[in-house]
């Protein structure tokens, strides 16, 4: 089996280049080959005893998503998007990458289907963002798309499009809409999100951290862990039990702000929860009002995807695996 993954120099990529690696196959296949790629080279990865392919390309620019599908990988996990407050501060930026990007790709993957019948499995990385306020608790998985951010907006286009291209047969597609993932390892990035894992990740190795809102927003989220664990299943998963509605909205975790902080403080202590600094955005503020509260995921559970269920277990997996399993 030969895997492409467009995106993998970012957080996601890397974990889910790490575990395919570790696996050795995917859905029961052996893995032969692995084609990474991004706007910066990738980092091969280590201990693959198959051929393993770094490329550095921007998936916008005319030509290179020909070039990406030549080869015809088996499964196309395609990660790679500006994020949400990037998107929403440079408008021309995040349609070229976010949604221009996506549809040069579905676009050369449908040409080579008409050339010799290609159709790869497309796992595509969707977002909660695609929903907006006015919204209910919890958002049942057919609740219509209504995005208030650039960033929200793209995603939901491109949902559309991979629907339609995999009911044309020019693929065989399923879009993951992401929890927020916290805790994000590494350094604080422009998501607008960001600050739910700041406010956890730096306290826990003892530095200061920004809260840009109240403690009462309640939000969405899922470990990296498990935002693996969902692209791997969608990889594998039969999509006849999908059916035509190929984006599924995610199982993970509803906390408030303020429970973040209490599971902090049941781990770290008191001395962790001290070093978060309360500073109002109010660009931050805004845009936090309409993203989604919760799901009822109950569709994707029921077609086996999984993720944590307290607070206390997804700052357990960061510690496991980013602090060496304690702190």
């Amino acid at each position: 089996m030969h895997i492409l993954i467009i995106g993998a120099a970012g957080m996601v990529g890397r974990k889910l280049t790490n575990r395919l690696c570790k696996d050795g196959h995917l859905g029961g296949q052996p893995i032969f080959e692995m084609t990474l790629v991004d706007v910066v080279i990738p980092e091969a990865p280590k201990g693959f005893s198959g051929k393993v392919n770094t490329k550095e390309a921007d998936l916008s620019a005319p030509g290179e998503a020909e070039k990406l599908v030549e080869a015809r990988p088996d499964v196309i996990f395609h990660l790679a998007a500006i994020v949400s407050g990037e998107a929403e501060l440079d408008f021309d930026k995040g349609y070229r990458i976010n949604l221009d990007g996506t549809r040069y790709l579905f676009d050369a993957i449908r040409l080579a289907n008409g050339v010799d019948g290609y159709r790869p499995r497309v796992v595509f990385t969707s977002s909660i963002a695609v929903f907006g306020a006015p919204l209910p608790y919890p958002i049942p998985d057919d609740y219509h798309t209504t995005p208030l951010t650039s960033y929200g907006t793209q995603k939901a286009i491109c949902e559309l499009l991979l629907s339609d291209y995999s009911r044309r047969g020019f693929l065989d597609g399923i879009a993951i809409r992401l929890p927020t993932i916290c805790i994000r390892p590494g350094v604080p990035n422009k998501a607008a999100s960001g600050f739910f894992s700041n406010i956890l990740r730096e306290p826990l190795v003892g530095k200061p951290a920004v809260l840009p809102v109240s403690e009462d927003v309640r939000h969405w989220h899922t470990s990296p862990r498990s935002a693996v664990g969902f692209l791997i299943h969608g990889a594998t998963i039969d999509l006849e039990k999908v059916g035509p509605r190929r984006a599924l909205s995610m199982p993970g975790l509803s906390a408030t702000v303020g429970e973040q902080i209490e599971a902090l403080r049941r781990v770290a202590g008191d001395s962790a929860v001290a070093l978060i600094r309360r500073e109002p955005d109010d660009m931050i503020m805004k845009m936090v009002a309409g993203w989604a509260p919760g799901f009822d995921a109950s569709r994707a559970i029921s077609l086996g995807f999984q993720a944590e269920t307290s607070f206390n277990d997804i700052i357990r997996v960061h510690i496991e695996d980013e602090l060496g399993g304690s702190i």
